[in-house]
C-alpha cells in the first residue's frame, strides 16, 4: 500500500476536490490525480466519481476516509515531530484567534513566545468565525467558551467578564428606592427601579435591560451603534454615553480614570481557552504555546492593552 496516495486522497476527501486539496497541499493537480487513481487501481475499487459538478466519494471512499483520517493525521503528526528534533520547539505555528483578542493582544503574545523559541515562525489569523483546525490547517485556536468538542483539547487560560463603563461626567443613578409593598406577602422590600440610560452599543435587542451585581438595573436606550467594541469604547471615554463591554479592554482606562465602573454582569463570565487536536502526538511548539498562555496570565485575569 502506497502510502503517499492514501494520504492524497485524504486530502482531496477532506477539502472536497482537487483544486483546493492542491492549493492546500501545494501540489499539482496532476499528481494528486494520478495518485488517487493509482490508489483506486491498487484496491480495485471506485473511490471518487468525478463529474462536471465536481467530486463525490463513492460509499468504498467514504469508508476509506472515516477509517483513515486519525491514523494519517497522527502519522503526519509524528513525522513532523521527527523533523522539528525530538523535544526541540520549532517550525511553523498557525494561530486562530478571535479578532479583538489578536488585535490587542496576538503581536505582544507572538513577540515574546519568539524570544522563548526563537525558531518558531508563526502566523496569526484574527477573526471571529469558528475555524476546523484539522481542515485548514491551524495548530491551535484561541477561543472564548468554546463548547465541547471530543476533537479538541486545551486548557482555560484566562477569564474576562462584562462590565458597565462611563465616563466620569456620567452621574451612577442611585441604587436605592422607597420600600414598596408585594402583593403577595404584604411585606415592605426594596426594588429599585429600572433606570433608562443613553447606550453606546454595538447590538442590542428591544427589551434588554442590564442587571449590575450591585442591585442596578439598566435599561439601555441606543444613541450609537457601532461595529467594534473598540469603537464604543472610545465613544464611552468621549461622553457618548454608557456602555457594557468586556473588562479586559477598560482596565487600563479603569485605572487611568478615564472611565469609571458602574457594575458587573453576574452570569455573562467569559472563559478564554487555547485548544488543539486531541491527537495523542501533540508537536513541542504547540505543547509549549499552550504552556505559554497558561502562564502569561498567572492570576487566571485577561487583561488587554490599549
Amino acid at each position: 500500500m502506497d502510502l503517499n496516495a492514501l494520504a492524497d486522497f485524504n486530502l482531496v476527501a477532506t477539502h472536497g476536490g482537487f483544486g483546493r486539496a492542491s492549493r492546500a497541499g501545494r501540489r499539482s493537480k496532476a499528481t494528486l490525480s494520478r495518485r488517487v487513481a493509482d490508489l483506486e487501481e491498487q484496491l480495485g475499487v471506485r473511490l471518487i466519481e468525478r463529474s462536471a459538478k465536481g467530486l463525490e466519494l463513492t460509499e468504498a471512499g467514504q469508508a476509506l476516509l472515516s477509517r483513515t483520517e486519525g491514523p494519517m493525521n497522527e502519522v503526519a503528526d509524528a513525522f513532523a515531530s521527527a523533523v522539528e528534533g525530538a523535544g526541540q520547539v520549532r517550525g511553523q505555528l498557525r494561530v486562530a484567534a478571535p479578532l479583538l483578542f489578536s488585535q490587542l493582544a496576538m503581536g505582544r503574545l507572538c513577540a515574546e513566545f519568539r524570544t522563548l523559541h526563537p525558531g518558531v515562525t508563526i502566523e496569526v489569523v484574527g477573526e471571529d468565525r469558528v475555524v476546523n483546525l484539522v481542515d485548514e490547517r491551524f495548530d491551535v485556536a484561541i477561543r472564548p467558551n468554546p463548547r465541547m468538542d471530543s476533537t479538541l483539547v486545551g486548557r482555560c487560560f484566562a477569564k474576562d467578564r462584562l462590565v458597565v463603563v462611563a465616563a466620569p461626567s456620567f452621574a451612577m443613578p442611585a441604587t436605592g428606592r422607597p420600600a414598596s409593598r408585594t402583593a403577595t406577602s404584604g411585606k415592605s422590600s426594596v426594588k429599585p427601579a429600572a433606570m433608562d440610560i443613553p447606550a453606546v452599543v454595538t447590538t442590542t435587542r428591544e427589551g434588554d435591560v442590564w442587571e449590575l451585581d450591585g442591585g442596578l438595573t439598566l435599561v439601555p436606550r441606543p444613541v450609537l451603534r457601532l461595529s467594534s467594541m473598540l469603537m464604543v469604547r472610545d465613544a464611552t471615554i468621549a461622553g457618548a454615553g454608557v456602555a457594557l463591554l468586556p473588562q479586559s479592554i477598560v482596565w487600563s482606562q479603569l485605572t487611568r480614570g478615564e472611565l469609571v465602573q458602574w457594575g458587573a454582569v453576574p452570569g455573562k463570565e467569559v472563559d478564554l481557552w487555547v485548544l488543539h487536536t486531541s491527537r495523542r502526538l501533540a508537536s513541542p511548539k504547540v505543547k509549549a504555546f499552550v504552556e505559554f498562555m497558561g502562564a502569561r496570565y498567572p492570576d487566571g485575569v485577561l487583561t488587554l492593552a490599549g
